[in-house]
């Protein structure tokens, strides 16, 4: 059996390809919603609940998982590296789908700024005036808030009732809201830019499939400053790590005894 554990938008993709030759798959979801978006693909087995490590390893071991595909987002590091310890534990061979970046085209322009975390972002943000755009998604609300910003911070987060609570129950005005499922297309970031009188944009490096070209070619072309936080570096010495969605279900399609 294969193990899909999904948090982009290309696991779709790796799912539909994997059922031209298979359904003897288990997919696991951190949440309802992305299981969801799954409905109309097959597989044998769903979990759309997050899994500690203990629950991950019973599950891959019950199913009887071969080979897993971790395809969850580059920023889910915890993720990643209690599903590469669980693979060990089983033998289970762990194949990794890194979402390619897209920031490299912008090192050299000076509104562009790259900050490890969240303290350095604290630095580079204290002369920066206007509305701040924070497009980092709602698991870094408790860390953006934390940062006690003068500025006004516009949350641009998922449109469910579990992330507005998250707003509410931390006081967020729902003023200083906007809900929407991304990834929002260059005119609409421009949008949003001009009408919120934004200085800068917060984000992360998501690739070009998570909106981050887009973002950021609409900070340039406003003329404010887009803040990236940068992927935490993960070790992937003798692991197979694939870029192309492509190239890697041919990979899995040369595994024997799946």
């Amino acid at each position: 059996m294969i193990g899909l554990i999904l948090g982009t938008s290309e696991g779709r993709k790796i799912l539909s390809l994997l059922n031209e030759f298979t359904s003897d798959i288990f997919v696991s979801t951190a949440t309802e919603y992305g299981g969801e978006l799954l409905k109309e693909y097959k597989y044998a087995y769903m979990n759309n609940k997050p899994l500690d490590l203990h629950d991950l390893i019973s599950e891959l071991r019950e199913k009887g998982v071969k080979v897993l595909v971790d395809a969850s987002h580059p920023y889910a590091v915890e993720v990643t590296k209690n599903v590469i310890k669980a693979c060990d534990e089983l033998n289970i061979e762990y194949i990794r789908y890194e979402r390619p970046s897209c920031i490299d085209e912008f090192k050299n322009e000076d509104k562009v700024v790259e900050v490890e975390d969240y303290d350095e972002l604290k630095l580079k943000l204290k002369d920066i005036k206007g509305t701040i755009l924070n497009t980092t998604g709602s698991k870094s609300l408790d860390k953006v808030l934390s940062l006690n910003l003068k500025n006004r911070i516009i949350y641009r987060v998922l449109p469910s009732v579990k992330v507005i609570k998250e707003c509410n129950d931390r006081k967020i005005d729902l003023g200083d809201i906007i809900a929407l499922k991304g990834p929002v297309s260059y005119e609409l970031n421009c949008a949003f830019i001009k009408d919120y009188g934004a200085g800068g944009m917060l984000l992360k490096d998501s690739g070009r499939e998570g909106g981050t070209y887009e973002k950021i070619r609409a900070c340039l072309d406003c003329g404010i400053y887009a803040f990236i936080i940068e992927r935490k570096k993960m070790n992937y010495n003798n692991i197979n790590v694939f870029y192309n969605v492509n190239e890697l279900v041919k990979y899995i399609k040369t595994i024997k005894n799946l």
